[in-house]
């Protein structure tokens, strides 16, 4: 706990000084809210895992007025702990990091935002090539993620086209789709251009980083090789009565330990709601994973495909469900989730039936029990 605020004190405190400027109290709207949320996982099957947890986020937020401009904020925790028993063991996990901490300027058709934050794009809507800076897994109701430390501009032209541009504090851990981290204290920088097309928007995207593989080796193995790594995408969408979407990535890399230096993704999807009861929306998207010698080479591979649906039973009762199947491996996942939500409470019940060795998303295996069948149980007040 004091490593943790001797590390985010300071920026918390100059966080907070900003508020308390004299004279500017009046003038400023400040918000306070949080959210706390409490989950049990059991997976039956042998051998038995269950896991338990707890988690509460509190934010603080502040937006002030500065002539025709805004200056506002966001600063929020993360605090869990959970429990897991596997192996005829239990496994106690904390931790106490900040969530969200940024601070923006904005005019009418531009921002400027700097600290950890969350930055996502794109038109995929469950397997995202472009899922480059955060790690949001579809089946999460919640759709957590962890931020990133970095400066975002944005600007907004008159005809909804839009222009990005950001700069990353890299550091060892590993998030998107990488498998290799980012070398510690380099910058990743990249931008991405967004324009209006018929009834939908096509953009295209690049960014820049340093890939070092020295955190993910074996003790036993130092190479003390870093590379330079390149992503280009292109990702369009389209409103034609039926939702359509399309996404491709490219990234490469060049290390010497590995001839498999390009790695692309690929997706295509539709969705449309069926005029039956009260709406049930129908989704599903090819996806393709592929490691090779040349841009878009299938020397490794994983396809899959999904297809889900949603039905809002009323107001409060909304049941989802979810299937992938893994073509090159031949493995199915289901998924569903039933949700009861009030003012201020949210209940979900989830079950799921997988293959027991998990290679779906990059989740955060602290706070997922995916792998074999099981079921979940979430409660969660905002307040």
């Amino acid at each position: 706990m004091k490593t943790t605020w001797r590390k985010y004190g300071p920026i918390a405190v100059a966080f907070m000084g900003v508020l308390l400027v004299p004279g500017t109290l009046n003038s400023q709207s400040l918000g306070f809210k949080g959210q706390a949320i409490g989950w049990t996982t059991l997976n039956p099957a042998e051998p038995f895992q269950a896991q338990a947890g707890l988690r509460y986020i509190p934010e603080l937020s502040f937006s002030l007025p500065a002539g025709k401009y805004t200056i506002d904020g966001e600063f929020s925790a993360n605090l869990w702990a959970s429990g897991t028993h596997a192996n005829d063991s239990m496994t106690l996990e904390k931790q106490l990091s900040p969530y969200r901490m940024w601070m923006r300027f904005s005019g009418d058709q531009f921002e400027l935002r700097a600290g950890l934050q969350k930055i996502n794009f794109g038109s995929a809507q469950m397997f995202r090539p472009l899922m480059w800076f955060d790690r949001i897994d579809p089946r999460d109701p919640l759709q957590l993620t962890d931020g990133v430390y970095s400066l975002l501009a944005r600007y907004y032209f008159l005809n909804n086209a839009n222009i990005w541009l950001w700069g990353l504090y890299g550091d060892d851990k590993i998030k998107g789709w990488e498998i290799i981290p980012s070398k510690k204290n380099s910058i990743e920088y990249g931008g991405r251009v967004q324009l209006p097309l018929f009834t939908g928007e096509i953009a295209a995207t690049y960014h820049h980083r340093t890939a070092d593989p020295g955190p993910v080796l074996p003790d036993s193995v130092t190479l003390g090789e870093t590379s330079p790594e390149n992503r280009i995408a292109l990702d369009a969408k389209m409103d034609l009565g039926v939702g359509l979407w399309i996404e491709v990535a490219l990234s490469q890399q060049d290390f010497s330990f590995t001839d498999l230096n390009y790695m692309s993704m690929l997706n295509a999807g539709m969705d449309y709601t069926f005029n039956l009861g009260n709406g049930v929306n129908l989704m599903t998207e090819a996806f393709g994973y592929l490691q090779g010698e040349q841009p878009f080479a299938a020397d490794q591979k994983l396809l899959f495909g999904l297809l889900s649906a949603s039905y809002p039973v009323n107001i409060i009762h909304n049941v989802s469900a979810m299937l992938f199947y893994d073509f090159t491996n031949n493995n199915l996942y289901r998924f569903i989730n039933w949700s009861v939500a009030y003012d201020r409470w949210s209940f979900y019940i989830m079950g799921f039936w997988n293959p027991d060795t998990y290679k779906l998303y990059n989740v955060d295996p602290r706070t997922s029990l995916y792998g074999g069948w099981g079921f979940q149980l979430m409660a969660v007040f905002n307040h």
